[in-house]
């Protein structure tokens, strides 16, 4: 059973009251954000039920940050704008928000529940595939990686350029591509982007794509940066395009 079609509604079980059903309705992390966190904000400054709400633009550039029940510290970045997901052309604007900046800066909410500062090589940020997901708004999942694909990626960083090219390794299974982009903060380099530009065919198949952002160079002396994981989904082989599968919800890193 593909994991991302436990997380976003297991977010709605814990939030949003009612029947089965609504609990399956594909627009719950939508209406939990505009509907609950967007009003307590506006009417009482408070963010509640999420962590934080951000109403950058009158909401229209602004985001909310949601603790997910699934597995001890992973967070959801959710627009406050309706975006359907990674092949909605709203992400590309040339004004669009960099969500993934925002999201690489909630990572204090991973850390807080964890109860201590991780290394930034041990959190990434990852978004499903339209056929990979089980909710229809836009929503980035920010938590630990894998212990097992953090290996995986420090013993071939030295092979990921800044150009993408295909892993010499899988994860999870699956044939990621990956590029290198370098520094402490990604700052105005928009990672869905960066996909859609210089990944050929990315952009004709925006909804066949997931997208995996891992922070790296936490070595005394390394020069910090980031790696970009793409996947294309390919159900017939069993791949949905779930960079999710990348995470580890109970945050294995945060024990070693």
């Amino acid at each position: 059973m593909r994991q991302v079609l436990k997380t976003a509604l297991a977010a709605a079980l814990l939030l949003v009251p009612g029947s089965a059903a609504e609990a399956a309705d594909p627009d719950a992390l939508w209406k939990i954000v505009h509907e609950r966190c967007v009003v307590d904000q506006r009417q009482n400054g408070k963010p509640s039920p999420c962590a934080q709400v951000d109403l950058a633009g009158d909401g229209e550039a602004g985001f909310a940050v949601l603790k997910d029940i699934v597995g001890e510290t992973q967070f959801l970045l959710i627009p406050t704008a309706r975006i359907g997901g990674i092949e909605s052309p709203a992400i590309l604007a040339p004004d669009a928000p960099n969500y993934f900046a925002a999201a690489w800066e909630a990572r204090r909410y991973v850390e807080e529940r964890a109860h201590r500062a991780l290394p930034r090589d041990a959190i990434s940020l990852a978004v499903n595939s339209a056929v990979g997901r089980s909710q229809s708004q836009l929503h980035i999942h920010i938590d630990c990686i894998r212990a097992d694909i953090r290996d995986l990626l420090i013993a071939h960083q030295d092979e990921i350029g800044e150009a993408w090219a295909p892993l010499a390794v899988p994860l999870a299974g699956h044939r990621y591509s990956a590029m290198r982009v370098a520094g402490a903060e990604l700052g105005e380099r928009n990672p869905f982007r960066l996909l859609a530009e210089g990944l050929p065919g990315a952009q004709d198949e925006m909804r066949s794509m997931t997208l995996v952002v891992v922070g790296m160079g936490t070595a005394a002396g390394a020069v910090p940066s980031f790696l970009l994981l793409a996947d294309r989904a390919n159900p017939a082989l069993g791949d949905f395009a779930s960079g999710e599968e990348l995470q580890d919800h109970l945050c294995e890193l945060a024990r070693r």
